[in-house]
């Protein structure tokens, strides 16, 4: 037999120009779609739909246009219509194509890029349209200008023609931009028709109304005037709101509040400029560094309660910025600053005692706006504004306009400034004294728990990050671990059963849990807000339970332990759940270079690969079906489930707080009625020849 070499080997040494794939156009999109949209599940689908609809709202914040209709059609079709300035449908010089053309098949083309059309808006890499249009099996857009009404259809982002209704009709590539009808003079807009393509997008991407009401709500809250309705015909009846806000965002900060008011509704308001070296091309076509003056509009509402928590919603034009910025980050180190110095005139503060900016947030809800041309984001989901000259000039405006505020002579305002002073001095100390009492109960326990539980197996290893602790469901699973693992670097802890429900149990009883206190005491790093992840002795966390509905309650009661109590493991993504098999073949005739036992996760795949061996005539004895991690013997738990390189292991995530906080109380949680709707509602979904009952 011919030894392998480079050249034989798959994938091996050859390695030429020939190789290089070069993706034109919007191919690229369509071969790492989570490049543009962050993932192809809901998320990514619903990120589609936010960048045709912000392109509406960008029209509005320019002032043209004052209503927005997203409809979701029961074809599966979704439409978004303005009676804004609509489209261009003029030939672009340089392309020579139509402007319609131009934004829906050409990243990194529109109007956005400070050319004098829009100042200050959500989209500015140029490619929302053009990326939606990549990823959809059909778009269709219309445009109501200079008189006409012009329509152009795309398939898979190709110009062309349809035949008849829906994204299977017969298309014929290569249609341009053309007139189908007059208008009356001066109507002008927008409407833009997609199915999204099921290709991409996985059979669980749906497109949920729920977070389409709330952006929708939040966008009229931002652009007060602007009436965006919603209809949703996808059920059994029609289904339609519409959200308009005229209050802006100090109506905003009052529907965020989840307290009563201890002052007003604070605006802080303020316009700057800055100059910002931005790369531009110059008569030659080379990019030159050019300064560039900028405008920026900042706008903040906030209003103080009687609560102790902190509501901090932020946005840059119309874009949200969940995880902040510059922005937020001059904003509440200003906050600090001027409370700080309103307390200097004051004998509030007792000799040594100091106010931070965390004291000064408590029971604060803002909502924190500014406007600028082509803002610097982290990536296309502009999820952290990166602008550093945002953040000294939002420090300045927050700390003058604060200023004022604290030291009003107005009677209804000074009163309301001298509570905001004397909460956050009384923030202050409740977080010294809280901080004293941490302390010693920590010494405490140090004395009380000098070692660690005697039923946890430690490795030998001191590098954290090697270091894996297993939570194993029951002491028979245990056993079979405790010769299936790496001892150097792999421990166990087993727990009996299921653990406590701590999304219904209070701190106390969840501490004088026997399990949920020897999981936190193992991992090492505190709970709740005392959490130092710095501490954690354990690079990952890997729950290892049976593969059944027992199994799946007992990783759900971890998960929340660890969300309620532990949270940013998880949001460092050191938290995971083994994936132990369910089914062992065992080939009686194995082939040279195939394994003796092959593994499935799932009854499906079982299925498949029970007809796959029959078809390919090797035999196997009945397979094994595991019911539980001790009927599996060392080699084989070693094998599946916790040898690296050769195990499963599912990360666990946290995308969004506020949903994965929803999830947790909806299915752990004391209210019964929405659990019982989740179930019914799942129900109808199984597939009653699954059971194995």
């Amino acid at each position: 037999m011919p030894k392998a070499t480079a050249k034989n080997k798959p994938g091996g040494g050859d390695y030429e120009a020939r190789h290089l794939l070069v993706l034109e156009g919007l191919e690229a999109v369509r071969k790492r779609p989570a490049m543009y949209i962050g993932s192809t599940d809901t998320r990514g689908l619903m990120h589609c739909l936010w960048e045709i609809i912000d392109n509406a709202v960008d029209e509005a914040l320019s002032g043209f246009g004052t209503e927005i209709g997203v409809t979701l059609e029961k074809n599966g079709a979704i439409v978004v219509r303005d009676q804004a300035r609509g489209i261009p449908v003029d030939k672009e010089p340089k392309t020579g194509l139509t402007g319609v053309e131009v934004v829906f098949t050409k990243l990194h083309a529109g109007g956005k890029f400070g050319a004098g059309s829009y100042n200050a808006t959500g989209g500015l890499h140029g490619v929302g349209a053009s990326v939606v249009n990549a990823l959809s099996s059909r778009l269709d857009v219309r445009v109501d200008r200079n008189g006409a009404t012009h329509e152009m259809s795309f398939r898979h982002g190709v110009p062309g023609e349809f035949d008849g209704d829906g994204p299977d009709a017969k298309f014929t590539p290569g249609s341009k931009l053309r007139k189908t009808g007059k208008i009356g003079r001066g109507v002008t807009g927008t409407r833009v028709r997609f199915w999204p393509d099921p290709q991409i997008f996985g059979r669980d991407a749906t497109l949920n109304r729920d977070l389409l009401s709330a952006r929708a709500r939040q966008t009229s809250f931002l652009v007060p005037g602007l009436a965006i309705t919603i209809h949703d015909d996808r059920g059994e009846e029609p289904f339609t709101e519409e959200h308009r806000h005229d209050g802006g965002i100090s109506e905003f900060c009052e529907f965020l509040a989840p307290d009563q008011a201890v002052t007003d509704v604070v605006r802080l308001q303020g316009t700057d400029k800055f100059t910002e070296t931005v790369p531009m091309l110059d008569d030659s076509g080379s990019l030159t560094p050019t300064d560039v003056e900028r405008d920026l509009e900042i706008d903040i509402a906030l209003r103080w309660g009687t609560g102790y928590d902190t509501v901090t919603k932020s946005f840059v034009n119309i874009i949200a910025t969940p995880k902040g910025g510059t922005h937020v980050n001059g904003y509440e180190r200003a906050l600090g600053k001027a409370v700080t110095k309103a307390l200097d005139g004051t004998r509030l503060l007792k000799s040594g005692e100091q106010v931070t900016k965390e004291d000064a947030l408590e029971g604060l809800t803002s909502v924190v706006t500014v406007r600028l041309a082509e803002p610097q984001f982290e990536g296309q989901t502009k999820e952290v504004l990166g602008t550093p000259a945002v953040s000294r000039l939002v420090a300045s405006c927050v700390e003058r306009e604060l200023g004022r505020f604290f030291t009003s002579s107005k009677a209804g305002v000074k009163q309301q400034a001298r509570t905001v002073l004397e909460k956050s001095v009384a923030a202050a100390r409740t977080r010294v004294q809280a901080r004293a009492h941490k302390e010693a109960q920590r010494r405490k326990n140090a004395l009380e728990s000098a070692t660690l539980p005697a039923k946890l197996k430690d490795c030998r290893s001191k590098d954290v990050e090697r270091r894996e602790l297993f939570i194993v469901e029951g002491d028979s699973a245990l056993g079979t671990a405790m010769s299936a693992r790496s001892s150097e670097f792999q421990a166990l802890l087993p727990i009996r059963g299921k653990i406590l429900n701590v999304q219904k149990a209070s701190v106390t009883d969840m501490l004088k849990n026997a399990e949920c206190a020897s999981i936190i005491q193992v991992v090492g790093a505190g709970s709740g807000r005392s959490f130092d992840l710095d501490a954690a002795r354990y690079g990952k966390v890997i729950f290892m339970a049976d593969a059944d509905s027992d199994g799946a309650h007992i990783r759900c009661l971890l998960a929340t332990l660890f969300f309620r109590y532990m949270r940013p493991l998880i949001e460092a993504g050191r938290v995971y759940s083994a994936v132990p098999p369910l089914h062992r073949f065992e080939l009686t005739n194995p082939r040279k270079g195939m394994d003796k036992y092959i593994y499935t996760y799932s009854d499906a795949e079982y299925q498949r690969k029970a007809a796959e061996l029959t078809k390919k005539k090797l035999n196997f004895k009945e397979p094994q079906r595991y019911k539980g991690l001790g009927e599996m013997d060392a080699d084989q738990l070693a094998d599946t489930t916790m040898t690296m390189g050769r195990r499963t292991l599912r990360r666990i995530t946290l995308d969004d707080a506020e949903e994965a906080e929803g999830v947790f109380e909806m299915l752990m949680g004391n209210d019964v009625a929405p659990r019982k709707e989740f179930i019914v509602d799942g129900a109808y979904r199984i597939d009653a020849e699954a059971i194995d009952a």
